[in-house]
């Protein structure tokens, strides 16, 4: 028996990996967060299959789950939506299942701010503009932020910013970015991306929260800040030059 983390992706159904959908088809049993995860996802489970929506349910209720189906032998597809890499809440239940001496794999999935890019058609890094993406979040309800994470910090290096889990702090985002990006600095919001009712609000740090006040946007959002926002004046990438010269094309 096997339990299987599953990056379900950002929301559209078929953006799935292929290793992740086989995984669900064959599983008996399918642990899903139904706040982020599309139905049609888990609607792969075999027939038969037990299939639970754990957003209701706290840590011990799911591994209890999980330990049922470790005792009748069944493997478990347990859903995450993005990427279980990134604020997926996956590391705790790793842990338990350590403890139990069950054992798991990690399927992974399209990050939310991959899908933002996508969505967008923008590359998160340009030549000369950014070549470093952080993804990062600000203090809310869930974890705080350790020592030296918080965005006074990260934001005086100017990398492409991918704001987690903080559209309830703009405010806090715009007034400790603003100092080092200006306040023209383009920002991105984009609300639910790939889910049918997906949304995209361009501004600036100094008007993007009277823009997502408007649209009434409070949760399910990601924040995008950088000049690579607004840059088409950046150099063509050394890649494809004619005169770069490596491995795959020699002299």
């Amino acid at each position: 028996m096997t339990v299987h983390f599953i990056g379900a992706g950002p929301g559209a159904a078929d953006l799935i990996t292929v290793r992740g959908l086989r995984l669900i088809e064959k599983c008996p049993v399918c642990l899903y967060a139904g706040s982020l995860v599309p139905t049609e996802i888990v609607e792969a489970a075999p027939e038969g299959a037990r299939v639970i929506d754990t957003a209701p349910m706290h840590l011990d209720e799911i591994i209890s789950e999980i330990e049922k189906a470790h005792e009748a032998d069944q493997d478990v597809a347990r859903v995450h939506s993005g990427d279980p890499s990134l604020y997926g809440a996956v590391a705790e239940q790793m842990r338990r299942l350590d403890a139990l001496g069950i054992p798991y794999t990690v399927t992974p999935g399209v990050p939310a701010f991959a899908a933002a890019a996508a969505l967008l058609q923008q590359e998160l890094t340009l030549p000369g503009i950014a070549q470093t993406v952080i993804v990062t979040r600000t203090d809310g309800k869930a974890s705080p932020m350790p020592d030296g994470e918080d965005l006074d910090t990260l934001g005086r290096c100017g990398a492409t910013l991918a704001i987690h889990l903080s559209v309830r702090n703009l405010s806090k985002v715009t007034a400790e970015l603003s100092p080092h990006y200006g306040e023209d600095c383009p920002v991105v919001v984009v609300y639910r991306a790939t889910w049918p009712d997906e949304k995209v609000i361009h501004g600036t740090l100094a008007d993007i929260r009277q823009k997502v006040r408007a649209e009434k946007i409070t949760r399910t959002a990601l924040i995008l800040v950088g000049r690579v926002f607004e840059n088409h004046e950046f150099g063509d990438s050394r890649l494809y030059a004619s005169d770069h010269r490596h491995i795959l094309r020699p002299r």
